[in-house]
Protein backbone atom coordinates (compact mmCIF):
# COMPACT_ATOMS: atom_id res chain seq x y z
CA UNK A 1 0.00 0.00 0.00
CA UNK A 2 1.66 3.17 -1.25
CA UNK A 3 1.83 6.45 0.61
CA UNK A 4 0.73 9.07 -1.91
CA UNK A 5 0.90 12.15 0.28
CA UNK A 6 -2.38 13.39 -1.20
CA UNK A 7 -5.75 14.45 0.14
CA UNK A 8 -8.86 12.29 -0.19
CA UNK A 9 -11.83 14.52 -0.90
CA UNK A 10 -15.18 12.86 -1.55
CA UNK A 11 -13.44 9.75 -2.85
CA UNK A 12 -10.95 11.53 -5.10
CA UNK A 13 -7.19 11.80 -4.63
CA UNK A 14 -6.07 15.40 -4.92
CA UNK A 15 -2.55 16.78 -4.67
CA UNK A 16 -1.37 20.32 -4.08
CA UNK A 17 1.71 22.16 -5.27
CA UNK A 18 2.78 23.20 -1.78
CA UNK A 19 4.17 20.39 0.38
CA UNK A 20 5.63 19.66 3.78
CA UNK A 21 7.92 16.80 4.82
CA UNK A 22 6.60 13.99 6.97
CA UNK A 23 9.37 13.25 9.45
CA UNK A 24 10.19 9.69 10.48
CA UNK A 25 12.17 8.16 13.32
CA UNK A 26 14.79 6.82 10.89
CA UNK A 27 15.44 7.61 7.27
CA UNK A 28 14.26 10.37 4.99
CA UNK A 29 10.83 11.90 5.25
CA UNK A 30 8.17 11.91 2.55
CA UNK A 31 6.68 14.94 0.79
CA UNK A 32 3.03 15.53 1.72
CA UNK A 33 0.58 17.83 -0.02
CA UNK A 34 -0.33 20.74 2.22
CA UNK A 35 -3.93 21.52 2.84
CA UNK A 36 -5.36 24.93 2.04
CA UNK A 37 -8.68 26.79 2.39
CA UNK A 38 -9.72 25.94 -1.17
CA UNK A 39 -9.44 22.21 -0.47
CA UNK A 40 -11.34 22.64 2.78
CA UNK A 41 -14.13 24.42 0.91
CA UNK A 42 -14.32 21.62 -1.63
CA UNK A 43 -14.51 18.98 1.11
CA UNK A 44 -17.15 20.82 3.14
CA UNK A 45 -19.33 21.51 0.09
CA UNK A 46 -19.23 17.78 -0.69
CA UNK A 47 -20.19 16.99 2.90
CA UNK A 48 -23.12 19.38 2.78
CA UNK A 49 -24.29 17.91 -0.52
CA UNK A 50 -24.20 14.43 1.04
CA UNK A 51 -25.93 15.38 4.29
CA UNK A 52 -29.59 14.99 3.34
CA UNK A 53 -29.18 11.49 1.95
CA UNK A 54 -26.81 10.35 4.69
CA UNK A 55 -29.02 11.70 7.48
CA UNK A 56 -31.94 9.81 5.93
CA UNK A 57 -30.14 6.44 5.87
CA UNK A 58 -31.40 3.70 8.15
CA UNK A 59 -29.61 2.96 11.37
CA UNK A 60 -28.75 -0.45 9.97
CA UNK A 61 -27.17 1.11 6.88
CA UNK A 62 -24.95 3.35 9.00
CA UNK A 63 -24.11 0.48 11.34
CA UNK A 64 -23.06 -1.58 8.34
CA UNK A 65 -20.86 1.32 7.20
CA UNK A 66 -19.14 1.45 10.60
CA UNK A 67 -18.61 -2.32 10.59
CA UNK A 68 -17.21 -2.10 7.06
CA UNK A 69 -14.78 0.67 8.03
CA UNK A 70 -13.53 -1.54 10.86
CA UNK A 71 -13.04 -4.41 8.41
CA UNK A 72 -11.17 -2.19 5.93
CA UNK A 73 -8.86 -0.93 8.70
CA UNK A 74 -8.12 -4.50 9.78
CA UNK A 75 -7.33 -5.41 6.18
CA UNK A 76 -4.63 -2.73 6.25
CA UNK A 77 -3.37 -3.76 9.69
CA UNK A 78 0.22 -4.69 8.88
CA UNK A 79 0.72 -1.66 6.62
CA UNK A 80 -0.77 0.65 9.24
CA UNK A 81 1.52 -0.65 11.96
CA UNK A 82 4.56 -0.32 9.70
CA UNK A 83 3.96 3.29 8.70
CA UNK A 84 2.70 4.39 12.13
CA UNK A 85 5.79 2.95 13.83
CA UNK A 86 8.05 4.81 11.40
CA UNK A 87 6.19 8.10 11.87
CA UNK A 88 5.54 8.09 15.62
CA UNK A 89 8.16 5.86 17.21
CA UNK A 90 5.39 4.04 19.10
CA UNK A 91 6.05 0.30 19.59
CA UNK A 92 4.32 -2.34 17.51
CA UNK A 93 2.36 -3.76 20.47
CA UNK A 94 0.98 -0.33 21.35
CA UNK A 95 -0.11 0.36 17.76
CA UNK A 96 -1.65 -3.08 17.31
CA UNK A 97 -3.61 -2.53 20.51
CA UNK A 98 -4.68 0.94 19.42
CA UNK A 99 -5.86 -0.42 16.10
CA UNK A 100 -7.99 -2.93 17.98
CA UNK A 101 -9.44 -0.14 20.09
CA UNK A 102 -10.22 1.85 16.94
CA UNK A 103 -12.07 -0.97 15.22
CA UNK A 104 -13.70 -1.93 18.50
CA UNK A 105 -15.21 1.50 19.02
CA UNK A 106 -16.46 1.59 15.43
CA UNK A 107 -18.30 -1.68 16.07
CA UNK A 108 -19.48 -0.41 19.45
CA UNK A 109 -21.17 2.57 17.78
CA UNK A 110 -22.62 0.26 15.13
CA UNK A 111 -24.31 -1.82 17.83
CA UNK A 112 -25.31 1.30 19.74
CA UNK A 113 -27.28 2.78 16.86
CA UNK A 114 -28.80 -0.58 15.98
CA UNK A 115 -30.23 -0.71 19.50
CA UNK A 116 -31.72 2.76 19.04
CA UNK A 117 -32.14 4.15 22.55
CA UNK A 118 -29.75 7.02 21.73
CA UNK A 119 -32.61 8.58 19.73
CA UNK A 120 -34.44 9.35 22.99
CA UNK A 121 -37.80 9.00 21.23
CA UNK A 122 -40.75 10.52 23.09
CA UNK A 123 -44.45 10.80 22.29
CA UNK A 124 -47.21 12.83 23.94
CA UNK A 125 -50.42 11.76 22.15
CA UNK A 126 -52.96 14.39 21.23
CA UNK A 127 -55.65 15.19 23.82
CA UNK A 128 -58.27 16.99 21.74
CA UNK A 129 -60.82 17.01 24.58
CA UNK A 130 -58.48 18.34 27.27
CA UNK A 131 -59.73 21.44 29.10
CA UNK A 132 -59.16 24.29 29.13
CA UNK A 133 -57.02 23.73 25.99
CA UNK A 134 -56.48 20.67 23.83
CA UNK A 135 -53.00 19.18 23.50
CA UNK A 136 -51.52 18.57 20.05
CA UNK A 137 -49.77 15.36 19.08
CA UNK A 138 -46.10 15.85 20.04
CA UNK A 139 -43.21 13.61 19.10
CA UNK A 140 -39.51 14.20 19.76
CA UNK A 141 -36.35 12.54 18.51
CA UNK A 142 -32.64 13.29 18.18
CA UNK A 143 -31.54 14.23 14.66
CA UNK A 144 -28.07 14.74 13.10
CA UNK A 145 -26.82 18.32 13.08
CA UNK A 146 -24.92 18.52 9.76
CA UNK A 147 -21.29 18.28 8.55
CA UNK A 148 -18.76 17.83 11.35
CA UNK A 149 -15.08 18.83 11.42
CA UNK A 150 -12.63 16.49 13.15
CA UNK A 151 -8.99 17.23 14.01
CA UNK A 152 -6.61 14.30 14.18
CA UNK A 153 -4.69 14.03 17.47
CA UNK A 154 -0.93 13.73 17.74
CA UNK A 155 -0.74 11.19 20.55
CA UNK A 156 -3.21 8.58 19.25
CA UNK A 157 -2.61 8.17 15.50
CA UNK A 158 -5.50 5.72 15.24
CA UNK A 159 -7.95 5.87 18.17
CA UNK A 160 -8.24 9.68 18.34
CA UNK A 161 -7.53 10.53 14.72
CA UNK A 162 -9.00 9.89 11.29
CA UNK A 163 -11.33 7.03 12.26
CA UNK A 164 -11.28 7.70 15.98
CA UNK A 165 -14.12 8.31 18.38
CA UNK A 166 -15.07 11.71 16.96
CA UNK A 167 -15.43 10.37 13.42
CA UNK A 168 -17.12 7.15 14.53
CA UNK A 169 -19.72 8.95 16.65
CA UNK A 170 -20.41 11.59 14.00
CA UNK A 171 -20.93 9.00 11.27
CA UNK A 172 -23.11 6.96 13.62
CA UNK A 173 -25.25 10.05 14.22
CA UNK A 174 -25.70 10.56 10.47
CA UNK A 175 -23.28 13.47 10.02
CA UNK A 176 -20.74 13.65 7.18
CA UNK A 177 -17.18 14.24 8.39
CA UNK A 178 -14.26 16.33 7.17
CA UNK A 179 -11.00 15.38 8.89
CA UNK A 180 -7.93 17.58 9.11
CA UNK A 181 -5.05 15.15 9.43
CA UNK A 182 -2.25 15.67 11.93
CA UNK A 183 1.16 16.52 10.49
CA UNK A 184 2.89 14.12 12.89
CA UNK A 185 1.56 11.01 11.13
CA UNK A 186 0.23 11.89 7.65
CA UNK A 187 0.92 8.47 6.15
CA UNK A 188 -1.03 6.74 8.90
CA UNK A 189 -3.87 9.22 8.47
CA UNK A 190 -3.97 8.78 4.72
CA UNK A 191 -4.09 4.98 4.95
CA UNK A 192 -7.00 5.10 7.41
CA UNK A 193 -8.74 7.64 5.16
CA UNK A 194 -8.40 5.12 2.32
CA UNK A 195 -10.10 2.51 4.49
CA UNK A 196 -13.04 4.83 5.21
CA UNK A 197 -13.32 5.84 1.54
CA UNK A 198 -13.30 2.19 0.46
CA UNK A 199 -16.03 1.35 2.99
CA UNK A 200 -18.24 4.20 1.79
CA UNK A 201 -17.90 3.01 -1.81
CA UNK A 202 -18.57 -0.61 -0.79
CA UNK A 203 -21.76 0.48 1.00
CA UNK A 204 -22.93 2.51 -2.00
CA UNK A 205 -23.09 5.80 -0.11
CA UNK A 206 -22.40 9.33 -1.30
CA UNK A 207 -18.62 9.84 -1.41
CA UNK A 208 -19.05 13.27 0.19
CA UNK A 209 -19.83 11.57 3.52
CA UNK A 210 -16.09 11.66 4.27
CA UNK A 211 -13.08 13.71 3.26
CA UNK A 212 -9.50 13.89 4.53
CA UNK A 213 -7.32 16.96 4.12
CA UNK A 214 -3.69 17.02 5.22
CA UNK A 215 -2.58 19.87 7.46
CA UNK A 216 0.65 21.79 7.14
CA UNK A 217 -0.50 25.32 7.97
CA UNK A 218 -2.65 26.97 10.64
CA UNK A 219 -4.88 28.39 7.93
CA UNK A 220 -6.23 24.89 7.23
CA UNK A 221 -7.67 24.45 10.71
CA UNK A 222 -8.99 27.99 10.78
CA UNK A 223 -10.69 27.56 7.40
CA UNK A 224 -12.32 24.35 8.59
CA UNK A 225 -13.84 25.67 11.83
CA UNK A 226 -14.89 28.94 10.18
CA UNK A 227 -16.58 27.36 7.17
CA UNK A 228 -20.25 28.38 7.38
CA UNK A 229 -21.46 24.85 6.56
CA UNK A 230 -19.58 23.14 9.40
CA UNK A 231 -21.94 22.53 12.31
CA UNK A 232 -19.64 21.22 15.08
CA UNK A 233 -15.97 20.47 15.73
CA UNK A 234 -14.26 17.57 17.49
CA UNK A 235 -10.71 18.29 18.68
CA UNK A 236 -8.07 16.64 20.86
CA UNK A 237 -4.87 18.60 21.42
CA UNK A 238 -3.10 21.31 23.34
CA UNK A 239 -4.67 24.17 25.28
CA UNK A 240 -3.18 26.97 23.19
CA UNK A 241 -4.21 25.68 19.77
CA UNK A 242 -7.52 24.33 20.98
CA UNK A 243 -8.48 27.59 22.67
CA UNK A 244 -7.68 29.51 19.48
CA UNK A 245 -10.01 27.26 17.49
CA UNK A 246 -12.66 27.44 20.21
CA UNK A 247 -12.57 31.23 20.04
CA UNK A 248 -12.94 31.12 16.25
CA UNK A 249 -16.04 28.93 16.62
CA UNK A 250 -17.54 31.37 19.12
CA UNK A 251 -16.80 34.39 16.94
CA UNK A 252 -18.47 33.06 13.81
CA UNK A 253 -21.61 34.86 12.61
CA UNK A 254 -23.38 31.64 13.56
CA UNK A 255 -21.42 30.16 16.49
CA UNK A 256 -21.04 26.39 16.63
CA UNK A 257 -20.11 23.96 19.42
CA UNK A 258 -16.41 23.14 19.76
CA UNK A 259 -15.92 19.85 21.56
CA UNK A 260 -12.28 20.19 22.51
CA UNK A 261 -10.16 18.17 24.90
CA UNK A 262 -7.37 20.57 25.82
CA UNK A 263 -5.32 19.51 28.82
CA UNK A 264 -5.29 17.83 32.22
CA UNK A 265 -2.80 16.97 34.97
CA UNK A 266 -5.02 14.18 36.36
CA UNK A 267 -4.08 14.51 40.03
CA UNK A 268 -3.98 11.61 42.48
CA UNK A 269 -4.73 11.99 46.20
CA UNK A 270 -3.02 9.46 48.44
CA UNK A 271 -5.05 9.26 51.65
CA UNK A 272 -3.36 8.61 55.00
CA UNK A 273 -4.06 4.91 55.52
CA UNK A 274 -3.21 4.08 51.91
CA UNK A 275 0.01 6.08 52.16
CA UNK A 276 0.99 4.28 55.35
CA UNK A 277 0.08 0.80 54.12
CA UNK A 278 1.42 0.93 50.56
CA UNK A 279 3.09 4.24 49.81
CA UNK A 280 6.07 2.56 48.11
CA UNK A 281 3.80 0.34 46.04
CA UNK A 282 1.82 3.38 44.88
CA UNK A 283 5.05 5.21 44.02
CA UNK A 284 6.34 2.36 41.86
CA UNK A 285 3.02 2.00 40.02
CA UNK A 286 2.81 5.77 39.56
CA UNK A 287 6.17 5.74 37.80
CA UNK A 288 4.90 3.09 35.41
CA UNK A 289 1.76 5.05 34.59
CA UNK A 290 3.68 8.32 34.35
CA UNK A 291 6.09 6.98 31.73
CA UNK A 292 3.62 4.88 29.73
CA UNK A 293 3.85 6.00 26.11
CA UNK A 294 6.58 8.47 27.20
CA UNK A 295 3.93 10.31 29.17
CA UNK A 296 2.01 11.24 26.02
CA UNK A 297 -1.44 10.31 27.29
CA UNK A 298 -4.10 12.91 27.99
CA UNK A 299 -4.81 10.98 31.19
CA UNK A 300 -1.18 10.96 32.32
CA UNK A 301 -1.23 11.30 36.17
CA UNK A 302 1.15 14.25 36.44
CA UNK A 303 0.53 15.13 40.10
CA UNK A 304 0.32 13.13 43.33
CA UNK A 305 -0.76 14.72 46.63
CA UNK A 306 0.39 13.06 49.85
CA UNK A 307 1.01 13.83 53.52
CA UNK A 308 4.47 15.19 54.41
CA UNK A 309 5.10 12.25 56.70
CA UNK A 310 4.42 9.72 53.91
CA UNK A 311 6.00 11.51 50.96
CA UNK A 312 9.45 9.89 51.18
CA UNK A 313 8.11 6.36 50.68
CA UNK A 314 6.23 7.40 47.54
CA UNK A 315 9.09 9.55 46.22
CA UNK A 316 11.84 7.00 46.83
CA UNK A 317 9.97 4.16 45.15
CA UNK A 318 8.93 6.29 42.19
CA UNK A 319 12.47 7.62 41.78
CA UNK A 320 13.99 4.14 41.71
CA UNK A 321 11.47 3.01 39.12
CA UNK A 322 11.99 6.10 36.97
CA UNK A 323 15.77 5.71 36.99
CA UNK A 324 15.30 2.48 35.09
CA UNK A 325 13.53 4.28 32.25
CA UNK A 326 15.86 5.68 29.62
CA UNK A 327 15.17 8.37 27.01
CA UNK A 328 12.59 7.29 24.45
CA UNK A 329 11.38 8.82 21.16
CA UNK A 330 8.42 11.15 21.49
CA UNK A 331 5.79 11.69 18.83
CA UNK A 332 7.49 14.72 17.32
CA UNK A 333 10.62 16.73 17.91
CA UNK A 334 8.43 19.71 18.78
CA UNK A 335 6.66 17.74 21.54
CA UNK A 336 10.02 16.63 22.94
CA UNK A 337 11.30 20.20 22.93
CA UNK A 338 8.16 21.44 24.68
CA UNK A 339 8.54 18.74 27.34
CA UNK A 340 12.14 19.77 28.00
CA UNK A 341 11.16 23.44 28.11
CA UNK A 342 8.39 22.70 30.59
CA UNK A 343 10.76 20.71 32.78
CA UNK A 344 13.42 23.43 32.66
CA UNK A 345 10.83 26.04 33.64
CA UNK A 346 9.64 23.86 36.50
CA UNK A 347 13.11 23.69 37.96
CA UNK A 348 13.25 27.49 38.11
CA UNK A 349 10.10 27.78 40.25
CA UNK A 350 10.69 28.74 43.86
CA UNK A 351 10.08 25.85 46.22
CA UNK A 352 10.30 23.10 43.60
CA UNK A 353 12.85 20.40 44.46
CA UNK A 354 14.07 17.84 41.91
CA UNK A 355 13.86 14.25 43.12
CA UNK A 356 15.24 12.78 39.91
CA UNK A 357 15.75 14.29 36.46
CA UNK A 358 17.11 12.50 33.41
CA UNK A 359 18.33 14.41 30.37
CA UNK A 360 17.43 13.89 26.74
CA UNK A 361 17.90 15.54 23.38
CA UNK A 362 16.46 15.75 19.86
CA UNK A 363 13.19 13.82 19.62
CA UNK A 364 13.66 11.89 22.88
CA UNK A 365 11.90 12.41 26.19
CA UNK A 366 13.17 11.41 29.63
CA UNK A 367 11.43 11.13 33.00
CA UNK A 368 11.53 13.72 35.75
CA UNK A 369 10.13 13.79 39.28
CA UNK A 370 9.83 16.88 41.47
CA UNK A 371 8.34 17.81 44.82
CA UNK A 372 6.77 20.98 46.17
CA UNK A 373 4.95 21.92 49.33
CA UNK A 374 1.24 22.64 49.27
CA UNK A 375 1.98 26.22 50.36
CA UNK A 376 4.11 26.84 47.26
CA UNK A 377 1.66 24.95 45.03
CA UNK A 378 -1.22 27.12 46.17
CA UNK A 379 0.65 30.37 45.48
CA UNK A 380 2.09 29.33 42.09
CA UNK A 381 -0.70 28.64 39.56
CA UNK A 382 1.83 27.80 36.84
CA UNK A 383 2.63 24.55 38.65
CA UNK A 384 -0.80 23.25 37.68
CA UNK A 385 -0.08 23.58 33.94
CA UNK A 386 0.23 20.33 32.02
CA UNK A 387 3.68 19.15 30.94
CA UNK A 388 3.02 16.74 28.10
CA UNK A 389 5.54 14.02 28.86
CA UNK A 390 6.88 11.70 31.60
CA UNK A 391 7.16 14.37 34.30
CA UNK A 392 5.54 14.17 37.73
CA UNK A 393 5.12 16.51 40.69
CA UNK A 394 4.68 15.30 44.27
CA UNK A 395 2.71 17.85 46.30
CA UNK A 396 3.22 17.44 50.05
CA UNK A 397 0.52 18.52 52.51
CA UNK A 398 0.59 18.92 56.29
CA UNK A 399 -2.89 17.53 56.92
CA UNK A 400 -6.21 16.68 55.28
CA UNK A 401 -7.40 20.29 55.44
CA UNK A 402 -4.46 21.29 53.27
CA UNK A 403 -5.13 18.37 50.93
CA UNK A 404 -8.67 19.68 50.50
CA UNK A 405 -7.31 23.16 49.69
CA UNK A 406 -5.10 21.66 46.98
CA UNK A 407 -8.16 19.89 45.55
CA UNK A 408 -10.15 23.12 45.63
CA UNK A 409 -7.37 24.95 43.77
CA UNK A 410 -7.57 22.66 40.75
CA UNK A 411 -8.99 23.67 37.42
CA UNK A 412 -11.06 21.18 35.42
CA UNK A 413 -9.58 17.72 34.94
CA UNK A 414 -10.27 14.64 32.86
CA UNK A 415 -9.63 12.43 35.88
CA UNK A 416 -8.93 12.52 39.60
CA UNK A 417 -7.84 9.49 41.59
CA UNK A 418 -8.16 8.53 45.24
CA UNK A 419 -5.79 5.97 46.72
CA UNK A 420 -7.44 4.72 49.89
CA UNK A 421 -7.99 1.94 52.39
CA UNK A 422 -11.28 1.19 54.13
CA UNK A 423 -10.21 3.33 57.08
CA UNK A 424 -9.85 6.31 54.70
CA UNK A 425 -13.56 6.35 53.87
CA UNK A 426 -14.39 9.38 56.02
CA UNK A 427 -11.51 11.37 54.53
CA UNK A 428 -12.57 10.36 51.03
CA UNK A 429 -16.16 11.39 51.67
CA UNK A 430 -14.94 14.83 52.70
CA UNK A 431 -13.03 15.20 49.42
CA UNK A 432 -15.69 13.81 47.07
CA UNK A 433 -17.89 16.95 46.83
CA UNK A 434 -14.80 18.84 45.64
CA UNK A 435 -13.43 16.19 43.30
CA UNK A 436 -16.63 15.38 41.43
CA UNK A 437 -16.94 19.08 40.53
CA UNK A 438 -13.41 19.05 39.14
CA UNK A 439 -13.32 16.01 36.87
CA UNK A 440 -15.24 13.92 34.39
CA UNK A 441 -14.01 10.66 35.90
CA UNK A 442 -13.29 9.93 39.57
CA UNK A 443 -11.51 6.66 40.29
CA UNK A 444 -10.21 4.73 43.29
CA UNK A 445 -7.03 2.67 43.69
CA UNK A 446 -6.00 2.66 40.07
CA UNK A 447 -4.23 4.75 37.46
CA UNK A 448 -6.11 6.72 34.83
CA UNK A 449 -4.01 5.96 31.74
CA UNK A 450 -6.44 3.27 30.61
CA UNK A 451 -9.72 4.65 29.21
CA UNK A 452 -12.41 2.03 28.72
CA UNK A 453 -14.55 2.54 25.62
CA UNK A 454 -18.03 1.83 26.94
CA UNK A 455 -21.51 3.14 27.58
CA UNK A 456 -20.56 4.61 30.97
CA UNK A 457 -17.22 6.28 30.19
CA UNK A 458 -16.87 10.06 30.48
CA UNK A 459 -13.74 11.41 28.86
CA UNK A 460 -14.12 15.12 29.40
CA UNK A 461 -14.51 17.53 32.27
CA UNK A 462 -14.71 21.19 33.25
CA UNK A 463 -12.49 23.62 31.35
CA UNK A 464 -9.63 23.31 30.44
CA UNK A 465 -9.96 19.53 30.44
CA UNK A 466 -12.60 20.09 27.77
CA UNK A 467 -14.60 22.97 26.37
CA UNK A 468 -17.96 21.33 27.06
CA UNK A 469 -18.31 19.64 30.46
CA UNK A 470 -21.53 17.92 29.41
CA UNK A 471 -19.86 15.88 26.69
CA UNK A 472 -17.48 12.96 26.34
CA UNK A 473 -15.16 12.05 23.48
CA UNK A 474 -14.94 8.37 24.51
CA UNK A 475 -17.85 5.97 24.90
CA UNK A 476 -21.25 5.78 23.29
CA UNK A 477 -22.49 9.00 24.92
CA UNK A 478 -20.13 10.80 22.51
CA UNK A 479 -22.83 10.54 19.84
CA UNK A 480 -24.89 13.17 21.68
CA UNK A 481 -22.44 15.86 20.56
CA UNK A 482 -23.60 15.55 16.97
CA UNK A 483 -27.35 15.30 17.51
CA UNK A 484 -30.04 17.81 18.42
CA UNK A 485 -33.62 17.25 19.58
CA UNK A 486 -36.43 18.07 17.15
CA UNK A 487 -40.09 18.18 18.19
CA UNK A 488 -42.71 17.24 15.57
CA UNK A 489 -46.19 18.64 16.22
CA UNK A 490 -49.22 17.16 14.47
CA UNK A 491 -47.12 15.74 11.63
CA UNK A 492 -48.69 13.01 9.49
CA UNK A 493 -46.83 9.70 9.42
CA UNK A 494 -45.49 10.32 5.92
CA UNK A 495 -43.56 13.41 7.08
CA UNK A 496 -42.04 11.91 10.23
CA UNK A 497 -38.51 10.50 10.25
CA UNK A 498 -38.52 6.75 9.69
CA UNK A 499 -37.59 6.02 13.31
CA UNK A 500 -40.64 7.93 14.58
CA UNK A 501 -43.19 6.42 12.22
Amino acid sequence: MTFHGQHLIAGARIGSDDTFTASQIDGPGHPVSKGNPELIDRAVLAAEAAFDSFAATTREARATLLDTIAHEIEARGAALTQIATAETGLPVARLDGERGRTTGQLRLFANHIREGTYLDRRHDPALPDRAPLPRPDLRMMQRPIGPVAVFGASNFPLAFSVAGGDTASALAAGCPVVVKGHEAHPGTGELVAEAITAAIASCGMDAGVFSFVHGGAQSVGAALVCHPLICAVGFTGGLRGGRALFDLCAQRPVPIPFFGELGSINPMFILPQAGQARGAQIGTAWAGSLTMGVGQFCTNPGVAVVLDSQASAVADAASVALQGVGPQPMLTEGIAQACRAGTDALMQVKGVRPIMHATSDARNGAPGLFSVSAQDWLTTPALAHEIFGPVGILVTVRDMDEMRKVAQSLSGQLTVTLHLEDADTDAAQALMPVLERKAGRVMVNGFPTGVEVSDTMVHGGPYPASTNFGATSVGTMAIRRFLRPVCYQNLPQALLPRDLQ
